[in-house]
């Protein structure tokens, strides 16, 4: 029973803090390991656990959804829903202890890049410039990404988008939320047919995480992010170094 209030608490803070800032998934994956569950498992478990609270954030965003740079979300979800799909089948055929050897590495990366928020997108855009066919390919292979793991993919899109819109972030957000979505629901789908779910860990979480999702997002629009950002750079470098230690 101490197992599944735990999974609860985490769901309404991983739902929230993905809703407003993003990186829930720094708190839902590491307590599902932390409650027994092999990581590949644990990673499944807790897309599927959060996959609701994104929708929930999602409609609860539905009247500022737009495209980026142009480009319309009917060609952005789409290229997301392939992305997903083809990261969540490479995690499903990936070894075990292959896996288990990379998650600190994958941590750390989502670290670095949630540590550098809004300067990481200012830093690359005084030198790089991406055009249309470049944005639609980088945004296919972070969706794979985010179907394979997707700490800090919102995040990690965003900083893309700075290269290509000069938009502020709370107004992505939305879009963020949306093609995160896509992704992850397709993810979804494979890691439900493939049964690599595991349901009881899944539901305990998941109520949680659709109302910390919702209105995480209501509020998001009037409260500031950096408060919360900063709290999950905190959280997440301490997962990350918890994971080395683990592994190695």
């Amino acid at each position: 029973m101490s197992h599944f209030i735990l999974l609860a608490l985490a769901g309404l803070l991983a739902g929230t803090m993905n809703a407003v800032a993003g990186g829930g998934s720094f708190v839902s994956f590491p307590v599902m390991v932390l409650v027994g569950l092999p990581p590949i498992a644990a990673n499944a478990t807790s897309t599927v656990a959060l996959f609701p609270g994104t929708i929930a954030s999602t409609w609860a965003y539905r009247d500022d959804l737009r495209g980026i740079a142009g480009v319309s979300l009917k060609l952005l979800i789409p290229i997301s829903i392939l992305g997903g799909t083809t990261g969540a089948i490479l995690l499903l055929v990936t070894p075990g202890a292959a896996f288990d050897a990379v998650i600190p590495w994958l941590l750390l990366l989502a670290t670095l890049t949630f540590a550098g928020g809004r300067n990481l997108g200012d830093s690359l855009q005084r030198y790089i410039r991406i055009g249309r066919p470049t944005f639609l390919a980088i945004q296919f292979i972070l969706s794979i990404y985010g179907g394979y793991f997707g700490g800090a993919i919102g995040l990690m899109m965003m900083a893309v988008w700075t290269l290509i819109d000069s938009s502020e972030l709370k107004a992505m957000a939305p879009t963020r939320t949306a093609l995160v979505s896509a992704a992850n629901g397709a993810a979804v789908i494979c890691f439900a047919i493939a049964g690599a779910v595991r349901w009881p860990e899944m539901l305990a979480m998941m109520v949680s995480a659709i109302a910390g999702g919702y209105y995480g997002a209501r509020f998001a629009r009037h409260l500031p992010p950096q408060v919360l950002r900063w709290f999950v750079v905190a959280l997440s470098a301490t997962v990350t170094v918890a994971f080395f230690i683990r592994r190695y």
